[in-house]
C-alpha cells in the first residue's frame, strides 16, 4: 500500500480551476442472488456542490434508484466518513476496507468492500503523465477490486450479499467538454484475474488509454488495448464488447462482453451509460464487472 494513496480518502483541496473535483465510485455484482450496485460520490470543491448516485438491481431490473446531481457541498470525505443522500460511506482501513450503508423505507443495506487487488493508479501505470486523461480526467486515478460482503433489504425481505467489484478514487479536473466518447471496462474474473482500460476519444478525434490488469499476483502495464463495440439501436447502449490487451509481458488476452443490466446517467453536457456485463475470456473463463460508454452531447456518433 502506498501511504501517500491514503489522502486521497480525505479531502484534498483544489488548486482554483473551476473543474476541480474529487470522485468515489464502488460497484458490485454477486452472480449467485444477481444482485448489484453501482454507487457514485462526486464533490466539486470550486462549485461548489456534490453529487450522487445509487441503483440497485436485481436479476437484470432496477430495484432502486436515487440519483442526485446538484447536492450542497459537503468537505466531508469517506476518511472521516461521508453522509450523503441518505449513505454513510466510510474507509474504515483507508485504501483496504470501505463501508456503505443506506436506508430508506423501500431499500435498505450494510455492505463493505474488502481490499481483493490493492488499489492503484492507473495513470501512472499507463505511463501517459502527459495524455489528455492526465490533463482532462484527473492527475490521479486509483483503481482496484473488491469483495463485497454484507446484506440488503428490498421491501421486507433481506438477500445476503458475497460479491465482488470494482472501486476507484480519483482527484484533479473532469472536464466532460474535452471528450467526445470514452469505453471502459472493469471485470473481475473467477481465475483472479483483473483488468483496468479505459479508451477515450477526443472532441478532435484523439484516442488515449488509461490501462493496467491484474495477473492474480500482481499489477502489470497494459501496452496496447484493441477494442470494438456494438451498439443497441438507441446508439448508446452496448449490446457486445469486444477487448484484446497485451500486458508488460507480451502476453495477448481477449475478451467479450454481455450486458446484465443497464442505466443511463446525464451529465449536462454528457450522457454515461452503466452497463453491468458478464465477460469471458478466450478460455471460457467468466467474470463480472462494469463496462461504462460516455458520449458527449449532442450525440453524433462515432466511426470506431
Amino acid at each position: 500500500m502506498n501511504q501517500s494513496h491514503e489522502t486521497y480518502e480525505g479531502l484534498v483541496a483544489g488548486d482554483g480551476n473551476p473543474r476541480w473535483g474529487q470522485s468515489y465510485y464502488y460497484n458490485a455484482y454477486d452472480p449467485e442472488t444477481r444482485v448489484g450496485l453501482l454507487i457514485r460520490l462526486g464533490f466539486l470543491e470550486s462549485q461548489p456542490e456534490a453529487n450522487s448516485w445509487l441503483i440497485v438491481f436485481k436479476d437484470g431490473l432496477p430495484l432502486f434508484a436515487r440519483t442526485n446531481l446538484n447536492l450542497p457541498y459537503t468537505p466531508q470525505r469517506p476518511a472521516g466518513g461521508v453522509d450523503i443522500a441518505g449513505m454513510r460511506i466510510h474507509a474504515e482501513i483507508p485504501l483496504k476496507r470501505t463501508r456503505i450503508s443506506f436506508s430508506s423505507p423501500d431499500c435498505a443495506f450494510d455492505l463493505a468492500w474488502d481490499e481483493l487487488h490493492p488499489l492503484a493508479d492507473c495513470i501512472a501505470m499507463t505511463a501517459d503523465k502527459d495524455g489528455s486523461f492526465a490533463r482532462e480526467v484527473a492527475h490521479i486515478h486509483l483503481e482496484g477490486t473488491s469483495t463485497i460482503t454484507g446484506h440488503l433489504v428490498h421491501r421486507g425481505q433481506r438477500i445476503e450479499i458475497n460479491g465482488k467489484g470494482f472501486r476507484d478514487i480519483a482527484a484533479g479536473i473532469r472536464n466532460w467538454d474535452a471528450l467526445h466518447h470514452y469505453r471502459l471496462a472493469w471485470p473481475v474474473f473467477d481465475n483472479g484475474m483483473a483488468f483496468a482500460g479505459i479508451r477515450g476519444i477526443s472532441t478532435a478525434g484523439q484516442s488515449a488509454y488509461m490501462r493496467m490488469m491484474h495477473d492474480g499476483s500482481a499489477w502489470r502495464r497494459v501496452v496496447s488495448i484493441e477494442d470494438e463495440l456494438e451498439l443497441c439501436d438507441d446508439g448508446l447502449a452496448v449490446k457486445e464488447a469486444r477487448w484484446a490487451f497485451v500486458d508488460e509481458l507480451g502476453r495477448r488476452f481477449e475478451m467479450t462482453a454481455k450486458p446484465l443490466f443497464s442505466w443511463l446517467f446525464p451529465v449536462d453536457t454528457f450522457v454515461v451509460r452503466e452497463h453491468l456485463m458478464e465477460f469471458r475470456l478466450g478460455d471460457g473463463t467468466v467474470g463480472y464487472g462494469l463496462h461504462e460508454t460516455g458520449y458527449r452531447l449532442p450525440w453524433t456518433g462515432i466511426a470506431s
